[in-house]
């Protein structure tokens, strides 16, 4: 870690504010004569609402409105289906797509007044069959819209069934993959004040604040620029807080009719139900080689599930077209409809789900060749992008193999499994590949010499947990020269500069270059104030004159297109599994990243552990359960849905490989929040298979798949 493109483990500025209790998330922005709002859900997944009594709700004492498809404001652009934001439900109609669609939102002016009221709404519902199989009605199944840059949601290069049918060796297996949610310690939450008829503001949980702006104003008539939005902290987020769901919009309905500020927070129950999932996936994964181990086909069929009123995809296959040399890949991607509420992005959407699919069957093939996994990966070691047919900015796998490798003591493994016991205990070891993409998007800064001589710099974009505040003021203070304590960054207001999602570990890449970028102008315009060197003293002296304000529009590099950039790593699991009960412990994990410039050791290292530990949820214990009949969830609290405890976590050991990267971006840094998790399920679960010689391929691994 003494190497310089691994910066400094500064200590998060936002720290203590945390730790004191002086974070203000938005459930808890005050607000004056504030009033609370309480969705009533939908008790069934299909059908429409014949009735609502609301009288015994209306009797409430404190009870200011309970609003319902009868008596809603009409919202024309609520049926309006914006690019890149989800279908949402805001009482504007009688039917019911899916379990705790809202049907009713009850405003009070106390939460336990609204609680109460909410409890005493009575719907009758018309029930229609609600279907919540992916796989009955697979003929049903539909190509979607590419996701992301992707020119396509299917791909082929070459000919996969020729050179399948002349391979040496063959492996075809299919991999499941359950519902998981996502499960933040901060619900979603939203204060929605109107300051006039057309000037709303809203103090929301999310990853895009400009996102939210553009929905609200779009949903209620009114230009973007008289909404304003605000998130300054946000306690985890995964995916789920980037997008502006139904509540966010209800909550401004409610604060329009009661003239009031409302506040609506979610309850953990409806967080399993509106917001968002990673969907179900089956996946089918062929693959051929030579004896030597050499690829020579792959193929990768992903199958899964969206809602009947929106559309996402899982772009689980996009990996497996880059990873491997292969000259014969095709992948395809299908969607069904089912009764449910809309997925969405989860934690390394895609590269996740579609890596243990990929992963797995790569162990498989190591089997039945008769080879070492790790070797077959490095024999199959592709040196350019032969999808998009592009050198890689920028590729340190190999050394992410080696150091991973030898610092986990693969040499030393079995090859045979059930090779291994500790008393009743056997031991298994696996490994996997990491890959995600290193996404960049426009992105814009301000930086502000303040009369003090400090620096002030400011971007819209958002912390969800991850370090931004920490890691831009880092950039910032580099590149002016100046001590961290000299600057200070402000984020999440849309009156700030104008800044991407915080999603897809791109906001560093993009919003990173743009704070060093504008620092830099900033230096520039002191020193020509000076004319000397800007020192601290300068910057003080300058100060003195007047204010020096530079603002920058970071864009895309110019040789960017011109290559394949992504982060890469080696995941490397050891479990014990109990052969007389099933259970499976995971007790070692190295794994190694390469991702470009690290800006923060310490915020790095965190977020590369917490991918690994989303892993260990992944391959043993995340299952998002729905009724069969019914298609309703049923597991949907922290009791019911198992995530990793303490308990569950071993000692994790991190290895960030130097990557040096001249071409991704202005700072050279790929983003870390993702990969972690990439490749972890699947290594915990070749090490199950390692371990006791029973292939499991429907996650989550749990003791009754074991026996």
């Amino acid at each position: 870690m003494n190497d310089r493109r691994i910066g400094p483990p500064l200590d998060r500025v936002d720290g203590r504010a945390k730790v004191l209790g002086q974070a203000t998330y938005s459930a808890e922005v005050p607000a004056g004569s504030v009033a609370y709002g309480v969705i009533v859900g939908a008790t069934i997944s299909r059908g429409r609402v014949t009735a609502i009594d609301a009288s015994e709700a209306n009797a409430v004492p404190g009870v200011l409105a309970v609003l319902t498809h009868e008596n809603a404001p009409r919202l024309p652009g609520a049926a309006e289906k914006k690019e890149n934001a989800r279908v949402v439900q805001l009482l504007q109609d009688a039917s019911v797509a899916y379990d705790g669609q809202p049907v009713a939102l009850v405003v009070a002016d106390s939460l336990e007044a609204a609680q109460h009221a909410a409890a005493l709404v009575r719907p009758t519902f018309e029930e229609e069959h609600a279907e919540s199989r992916i796989e009955p009605v697979a003929g049903t199944a539909f190509v979607p819209k590419p996701s992301g840059p992707r020119p396509s949601s299917d791909s082929h290069r070459g000919d996969f069934d020729r050179a399948y049918e002349a391979a040496d060796v063959r492996v075809a297996q299919r991999y499941t993959m359950p519902i998981e949610n996502h499960n933040p310690m901060e619900p979603h939450a939203t204060l929605a004040v109107w300051q006039g008829p057309d000037r709303l503001a809203l103090y929301d949980a999310t990853q895009w604040v400009f996102g939210v702006q553009q929905r609200a104003a779009q949903i209620f008539g009114i230009p973007p620029d008289n909404v304003r939005v605000v998130t300054k902290f946000v306690g985890g987020a995964f995916g789920c807080k980037g997008s502006a769901w139904s509540h966010v919009f209800l909550a401004a309905m409610g604060a329009k009719v009661t003239g009031r500020p409302v506040k609506l927070v979610l309850t953990r129950q409806q967080m399993f139900q509106s917001v968002g999932y990673r969907p179900q996936l089956v996946q089918e994964i062929a693959l051929g080689a030579r004896h030597d181990g050499t690829l020579v086909a792959v193929k990768h069929d992903v199958l899964s599930q969206t809602s009947r009123f929106d559309e996402f995809m899982e772009p689980a296959a996009y990996a497996t077209r880059m990873l491997y040399a292969c000259d014969n890949v095709r992948t395809s991607h299908r969607l069904v409809r089912i009764d449910a509420s809309t997925p969405t992005f989860m934690r390394a959407p895609g590269e996740s789900s579609g890596s243990y699919a990929l992963e797995s069957a790569m162990d498989e093939l190591s089997y039945a060749l008769g080879v070492d996994p790790l070797a077959l990966r490095i024999k199959n070691y592709a040196e350019r992008d032969l999808e998009e047919d592009k050198p890689y900015s920028s590729k340190t796998l190999r050394t992410c193999y080696e150091q991973g490798a030898t610092r986990f003591g693969w040499t030393k493994r079995k090859r045979t499994p059930r090779a291994t016991r500790e008393g009743r205990m056997l031991v298994g070891w696996g490994m996997a590949t990491a890959t995600y993409p290193a996404h960049q998007n426009p992105a814009s800064a301000l930086a502000r010499l303040q009369p003090d001589g400090t620096v002030l710099v400011q971007s819209g974009t958002m912390d969800i947990g991850t370090g931004t505040y920490t890691v831009m003021t880092q950039l910032a203070a580099e590149a002016l020269g100046l001590p961290v304590e000299r600057v200070r960054f402000e984020l999440g207001d849309t009156t700030q500069p104008h800044a991407p999602i915080e999603a897809g570990s791109g906001t560093v890449s993009s919003v990173g270059s743009a704070v060093t970028t504008v620092a830099t102008k900033l230096r520039d315009a002191v020193r020509t104030a000076a004319s000397a060197e800007p020192t601290p003293d300068v910057y003080t002296s300058v100060a003195r004159r007047g204010p020096i304000e530079v603002r920058h529009d970071e864009k895309e590099k110019d040789d960017r297109k011109r290559f394949s950039c992504h982060s890469f790593g080696a995941q490397f699991a050891e479990v014990r599994v109990d052969e007389d009960f099933g259970t499976v412990r995971v007790t070692r994990v190295v794994g190694a990243f390469a991702a470009g410039r690290i800006l923060n050791a310490k915020t790095a290292r965190s977020q590369l552990l917490g991918g690994m530990v989303w892993g260990i949820g992944m391959a043993l214990l995340e299952n998002t359960v729905r009724d069969e009949h019914s298609a309703r969830v049923v597991t949907k609290d922290l009791a019911d849905y198992h995530v990793p405890v303490h308990a569950d976590v071993p000692d994790l050991e991190v290895i960030m490989v130097p990557d040096d990267d001249p071409h991704v971006n202005a700072i050279g840094a790929k983003g870390i929040g993702e990969i972690g998790l990439v490749g972890m399920g699947a290594a915990i679960a070749n090490a199950v298979y390692h371990a006791t010689g029973k292939r499991v391929r429907d996650l989550p691994i749990t003791p009754e798949k074991l026996l």
